[in-house]
């Protein structure tokens, strides 16, 4: 009898548990926006970083730069907490220690968020243009309005003597295209 009940109590327990395939999976939009809210409330996220996030069924990559080891490994373990990521496969690179870099990329960052087209950038949380500097070389990553803000960013870089100028800004009309294609 304790035998047959066991087994009443096992197939009831089978019965009334949800599977898996129940359970509704989080769309990679989802899981992509609390991942990037996560990154940008960092609070050690600077204007100095790049970060880069894909998602693909709950596998996230992390790319980019980001200017001290630690912040490479804080960024992992707060993405991987994010619900619906199976996984985070981190491949952030870690800037080169360089006062000429720092230098310049304090000089950077004044000219554009001091330039009164910019203003209303500079008096946000987090500032949407990154300056990543890697051995005098510079590149710009984030958004930005329109092509004229763009534009006018990469000139206000150029006055420094970098060496090189990447200028990966995109408009915001650009990333919502990129995002309905996440859809």
């Amino acid at each position: 009898m304790l035998k047959k009940s066991i087994l009443g109590a096992l197939a009831l327990a089978l019965v009334a548990a949800p599977s898996f395939a129940d359970v509704p999976t989080r769309k990679s939009l989802q899981v992509l926006n609390d991942v990037a809210t996560q990154v940008r409330q960092y609070t050690r996220f600077t204007i100095f970083d790049d970060v880069n996030v894909s998602v693909d069924n709950g596998m996230v990559t992390l790319t980019g730069r980001v200017t001290m080891p630690f912040k490479k490994d804080d960024l992992e373990a707060r993405v991987a907490k994010v619900d619906g990521v199976v996984q985070v496969k981190n491949e952030l690179g870690v800037l080169p220690v360089s006062p000429y870099d720092d230098e310049l990329r304090f000089r950077i960052a004044r000219a554009i968020y001091r330039n009164p087209s910019f203003w209303n950038y500079a008096a946000m949380a987090n500032p949407p243009i990154h300056i990543v500097v890697e051995n005098g070389r510079v590149t710009l990553t984030g958004t930005v309005n329109n092509n004229v803000e763009r534009m006018l960013a990469r000139s206000l870089a150029m006055t420094f003597g970098a060496f090189s100028i990447t200028n990966n800004l995109k408009t915001d009309a650009e990333v919502q295209a990129m995002l309905e294609h996440v859809n």
